[in-house]
């Protein structure tokens, strides 16, 4: 039995299709082509907005829609009406318009966009001043996941700009990496992740105050305000006193509305110099010398997250001269670097990492940066190149050094050009690091004790084993320094698999993963939980961390 609701719905719905069956029979009368805006996606845009006075346009039953190049295109209830009439005459002078007939209650749908033509949007270029003394004021006043929380729950200003400032400004006060903004039925979830892992600050924001959120950042990143079931990219930049922050804008849809994650790459967070990622002696060498090589590709594996670009921009620097050429096709570019010339992918246009290093071959690089091998195409172009006087740096997704090998196969990449252009594979993860300030020493007993003493032995020859003579545990405790979360920052840890003239005969036979693990291992490989185990024994980790990351330890007998 049809519930009062759901009668109340179906007649609505019936009055809505008899007003659209009415603006398409007008339509045919006055001879321009019918558009519903209520059921079709139609890209409203606020550079569109502000050709009509937003009072014009509502006296007029008229609202432009979008505006590329030199077309408009605009919706109005009676385009042949006096008011009508004369703006779209006056906007003929300027533009190629295209006019459409609406129901009422579309048009007013339309008109609905000028509130985000506010003053504060008139020369909104994709940048946000943050006014340098609410950042201070946040950093101290912000320093703890519970302080943003109380900022951002106290909030009362009914600007979103202003609410959008303080998650923010905070948001880089804690050195967060990313904003989520999530839709939940009847709320909204502002979480931000630090040192890779998600806090919650907000998980009931009031869903008016969340549209606004999303309708500002939409606004910011220079996307489509009332398209709501696409995937949507965008970016803007905050502007502070002492440095430019580039934000990357991921829209998506979901069930209860769109998510948001903003990427905050802040140039201070960046550590382009190679001695400060995190390397062992014996590791930085190696990667010393592969680098400076006059040629050869160099892999780096992981995840996404895992500070691969971060590495790859070090050795950018590490091996930067004014008298060699670098030339780099990312996807997006994160950071901007001095001196190098940096490209991006545009696949609308036909730029793709196969193409665009296709074309940066012709500009007579030294040295190149290829974002990410993807597909056969791009191996095969990148390890040409290796092969014919190239430096070539790129990433692959791989969970070890040594699964690049099969990966590439995979791929469609011949066995016989993949051991000679292959230099090195390096993977990592990036381990979070225990707040010096309040760190807790462990107790290590005789027993433990013995097993560290199995695994310092077990380890290759050519790690040094005097920095962990002596070895220290410590776990989180939680400080006004660290936020109170027990780490502060992050450090990768590495394997290097060395493509060694041993290596380069067992790739010819097309080997298995295993195979090439014991023979890295006879050459002096270590893995990535074991340069995390000799962190965690100087530190600047705790076990718990490394295993969060790498697995279960399984320690060596003691015996």
């Amino acid at each position: 039995m049809a519930t009062p609701k759901d009668i109340t719905e179906q007649l609505a719905e019936q009055r809505r299709a008899a007003e659209e069956a009415d603006a398409k029979r007008r339509a045919a009368q006055v001879g321009f082509p019918y558009l519903n805006l209520i059921s079709t996606t139609v890209p409203t845009e606020i550079k569109a907005l502000r050709l009509v006075p937003r009072a014009e346009a509502e006296q007029a039953l008229l609202t432009p829609l979008q505006l590329v190049g030199k077309k408009l295109a605009v919706a109005a209830v009676n385009p042949t009406s006096p008011g009508a009439a004369a703006i779209i005459a006056r906007l003929k002078t300027n533009y190629e318009l295209e006019v459409f007939v609406a129901s009422l209650s579309g048009v007013r749908h339309g008109l609905s966009y000028y509130q985000y033509v506010t003053d504060e949007t008139k020369d909104i270029s994709g940048r946000v001043a943050i006014n340098q003394k609410n950042l201070e004021s946040a950093k101290e006043q912000i320093k703890t996941i519970d302080a943003f929380k109380g900022a951002v729950t106290s909030f009362e200003s009914p600007l979103v700009s202003q609410m959008l400032e303080i998650i923010l400004a905070g948001s880089l006060a804690l050195g967060a990496s990313d904003v989520h903004l999530e839709a939940n039925e009847a709320t909204g979830v502002l979480r931000i992740r630090i040192d890779g892992l998600l806090h919650t600050i907000d998980e009931a924001l009031e869903k008016h105050v969340y549209l606004s959120l999303v309708s500002r950042v939409k606004l910011l990143s220079n996307l489509k305000l009332n398209i709501h079931t696409e995937a949507q990219d965008g970016r803007f930049t905050i502007e502070t006193q002492d440095r430019n922050i580039e934000i990357r804008t991921s829209v998506i849809p979901s069930e209860y509305g769109e998510t948001i994650v903003l990427r905050l790459l802040d140039p201070l967070a960046l550590k382009v110099d190679l001695e400060s990622l995190g390397w062992r002696a014996d590791d930085l060498a190696i990667v010393q010398r592969e680098i400076r090589k006059p040629n050869g590709l160099i892999l780096n594996t992981g995840p996404t997250g895992s500070g691969k670009t971060t590495t790859l921009y070090a050795f950018l620097k590490y091996t930067f001269r004014p008298e060699i050429k670098v030339i780099t096709i990312e996807d997006p570019i994160e950071y901007h670097l001095e001196g190098i010339s940096q490209t991006q992918v545009n696949p609308g246009v036909g730029y793709t990492f196969a193409s665009g290093l296709r074309s940066i071959l012709r500009q007579d690089p030294n040295i190149i940066l290829v974002g990410e091998i993807r597909d056969e195409e791009t191996a095969e172009i990148a390890m040409n190149a290796a092969l014919t006087g190239h430096v070539v740096f790129s990433t692959l997704h791989t969970n070890d050094a040594v699964g690049a090998i099969p990966r590439l196969i995979d791929l469609g990449a011949k066995p016989q050009v993949v051991g000679p252009a292959l230099s090195l594979v390096i993977a990592q993860r990036l381990v979070r690091v225990l707040c010096p300030k309040c760190r807790v020493a462990q107790p290590i007993d005789a027993s433990f004790r013995a097993k560290i003493a199995a695994f310092l032995t077990h380890l290759p020859a050519r790690v040094d084993r005097a920095p962990y003579a002596a070895p220290s545990l410590y776990e989180p405790k939680g400080c006004e320094h660290c936020g109170n979360l027990g780490y502060r920052g992050r450090i990768s840890i590495f394997e290097l698999f060395e493509v060694t003239e041993a290596i380069e005969q067992a790739i010819y036979r097309n080997p298995t993963e295993i195979e090439l693990k014991t023979l890295s291992r006879a050459q002096g490989m270590t893995t990535m939980q074991e340069d995390g185990i000799l962190k965690a024994l100087t530190g600047q980790t705790s076990l718990a961390e490394v295993e969060r990351l790498t697995g279960v330890i399984e320690w060596p007998s003691a015996s």
